[in-house]
């Protein structure tokens, strides 16, 4: 039996049931594709059944306000994504009037979706037959033939794409990229893979050769940046003073509070000290608490967070802040570290 025949007949066998697997809609399966890029099933399943509860379909998710996407898609990161979901289903919606394209050709003009997303939803939905290549194929097809290329090189993404080409069921696509992705992810899995059960370790040059934990190769190129996040808290008990963060940086369009960005955390001397804090809060600034500095970290930026509680009114209001209830929080998309502070001062 070869390779594609044993994979197929470990993926009948052992599965496991998601929903999105039990239907050719393009737009659901987009939804799930989207979702979990960059996040686990486990974490990433509740969010799947919240937003098709909400937006059963492309028309309802076109017309959704970017707020009530944000704040739907709070807590799974990389919010682009979600920025990106939004234009995606008013494209469709316009160019296809609402029904989602099952066409490779037509998915990848779509924004948000390159050529791994491309390939998943024109095979699940309509068995085109287009390899899936993602993070858990590149492990397999790297240990099962050996293939040391760096992952993320350029040589070395055409190597896996012509691979997993060449390996692909062409009468069954569908089942073949699930069968891979699920092999993957379950059972060929970054760290600890089990080997002891594999159907197709026989032939596997990793495990023939003891190279299982340095395949696959990636480059190192990820350069992180470090930044300093002094937050405000001004508020009165009932009210608090936000800000609507922009769309030039990190969380665009997103709810936090006001801030001040500083080289480093300074002392609170130095940070009162700054043009910036007189600029807003005048000479008398009242210091109620100063919390202890939370490291928060995102892909390429790492992220030094202290929140500071105010006694004193701002003196000079940005055109961005604005003063709210905080019976209102509930409704603003915020980042996590932010949600989680203000959920544990005011009891959301």
């Amino acid at each position: 039996m070869n390779f594609n025949d044993e994979l197929v007949l470990w993926y009948q066998a052992n599965k496991r049931s998601l929903p999105w697997r039990d239907t050719n809609d393009a737009y659901v399966i987009w939804l799930s594709e989207i979702i979990l890029q960059q996040t686990r099933v486990e974490q990433g399943l509740p969010y799947f059944h919240r937003f098709l509860a909400e937006y059963p379909d492309v028309a309802s998710f076109a017309a959704a306000p970017e707020d009530d996407i944000l704040k739907l898609w709070q807590g799974l990161g990389y919010y682009s994504r979600g920025r990106n979901m939004l234009k995606t289903a008013q494209m469709v919606l316009e160019q296809y009037g609402g029904k989602f394209p099952q066409n490779y050709d037509q998915l990848i003009k779509l924004k948000g979706i390159g050529e791994y997303t491309a390939a998943a939803i024109s095979s699940f939905s309509a068995n085109e037959a287009r390899a899936v290549v993602d993070g858990n194929v590149y492990r397999v097809l790297a240990r099962y033939f050996g293939i040391d290329e760096p992952i993320n090189s350029p040589a070395g993404k055409k190597i896996f794409q012509s691979t997993a080409s060449d390996l692909l069921n062409k009468k069954n696509p569908g089942l073949h990229n699930q069968a891979m992705m699920e092999f993957g992810a379950t059972l060929c899995k970054p760290k600890n893979p089990t080997c002891g059960i594999c159907p197709v370790r026989e032939g596997c040059y990793a495990f023939l050769h003891n190279a299982i934990s340095s395949l696959p190769v990636k480059l190192n190129t990820l350069k992180i940046r470090e930044r300093y996040f002094n937050y405000f808290l001004v508020s009165d008990g009932d009210n608090l003073v936000m800000n609507r963060r922009d769309d030039g940086d990190i969380w665009a369009n997103m709810y936090d509070l006001p801030m001040i960005e500083t080289e480093s955390m300074l002392p609170p001397d130095e940070l009162l000290a700054l043009p910036e804090m007189n600029a807003f809060f005048g000479d008398n600034i009242k210091i109620a608490e100063i919390f202890p500095v939370i490291k928060h970290v995102l892909t390429h930026q790492r992220l030094y967070v202290r929140f500071i509680k105010i006694d004193s009114k701002p003196v000079k209001i940005k055109e961005q802040w604005f003063e709210t209830s905080s019976n209102n929080l509930k409704k603003l998309a915020m980042p996590k570290v932010i949600f989680i502070f203000l959920k544990n001062i005011f009891n959301l």
